[in-house]
């Protein structure tokens, strides 16, 4: 399956799908903790990881892993930012959002929080996944040690590459080698659930529908 033909079934399906289907195919969960949501607007994340690794440190430098590989990525990459789950560091903002949109990335999801909201929604409704939203800055406090590296967000293993389905319901990742078959499920899922749905609305029963499909 080709890289246009995965974005545009992952565009479609359900995320909760995903999440099952992730469960089913790999053996394993698959989304990320429920404290990550948007922060920016309801649009959906869709596209392969490109990763940064951050730590702390006391040095006031800039977070140049992150500057560099929002310069170096393709268009449609989701950049995933792990900071240790630190809520109160704003590891994404303003002028990395416009780095980011003059590239044609597909959003950004944060193991930490995002700042510049107002200047984000108005300037470049870009999609954004956080953990949190803070004004502080990560220089003095944090900075990137490496990009394109696996990394933990969210509780979730993240390999580059890796796809990432995000909106309201959270963030999936499905590692790029399941990634056919995951979409193959979550398709069959979602085709299951209409069915039971319009059985239990034409049949008025909750119990008929569950009896019939075995899922809720």
């Amino acid at each position: 399956m080709t890289m246009d033909e995965l974005l545009a079934g992952f565009r479609e399906v359900a995320t909760a799908s995903v999440a099952d289907a992730v469960d089913k195919v790999c053996g394993r969960r698959g989304y990320m903790e429920h404290a990550l949501k948007p922060r920016i607007n309801e649009r959906r994340i869709v596209g392969p990881a490109v990763t940064v690794l951050e730590e702390p440190t006391a040095e006031s430098v800039p977070p140049q892993h992150a500057l560099d590989l929002i310069d170096q990525a393709a268009p449609g990459s989701v950049i995933v930012i792990a900071i240790g789950g630190e809520p109160d560091v704003a590891v994404w903002g303003g002028l990395m959002t416009a780095g980011a949109w003059a590239r044609g990335m597909a959003g950004a999801v944060l193991d930490g929080a995002v700042r510049d909201i107002a200047e984000i929604r108005r300037d470049y409704d870009f999609p954004v996944i956080a953990r949190a939203v803070s004004p502080g800055t990560t220089v003095g406090r944090f900075r990137t040690v490496a990009s394109n590296v696996p990394v933990i967000c969210g509780g979730i293993e993240v390999t580059p590459g890796d796809w990432i389905v995000g909106d309201v319901d959270g963030v999936v990742v499905v590692p790029c080698a399941r990634a056919a078959e995951v979409l193959a499920m979550a398709r069959e899922i979602d085709a299951r659930e209409l069915e039971q749905a319009r059985l239990i609305v034409e049949a008025k029963s909750l119990r008929r529908g569950l009896a019939k499909y075995g899922r809720i």
